[in-house]
């Protein structure tokens, strides 16, 4: 199944989330990574990074 090819705008910006996301994840050990998207678009990216301390 194949899908149709997206207008150059809508591909431009599917290029600019997927970079953003690669950068968001860059760097991260433990944490999550969550988008938002409304009407097909990402709008949104949260990160929560976790750091595990040492017990003293």
């Amino acid at each position: 199944m194949t899908t149709p090819p997206l207008a150059p705008d809508a591909q431009r910006h599917l290029e600019e989330s997927i970079a953003s996301v690669r950068e968001a994840l860059t760097g991260l050990r433990f944490g999550t990574v969550a988008l938002t998207v409304h009407e097909g678009r990402v709008v949104q990216i949260d990160v929560t990074e976790k750091k595990r301390l040492k017990p003293s």
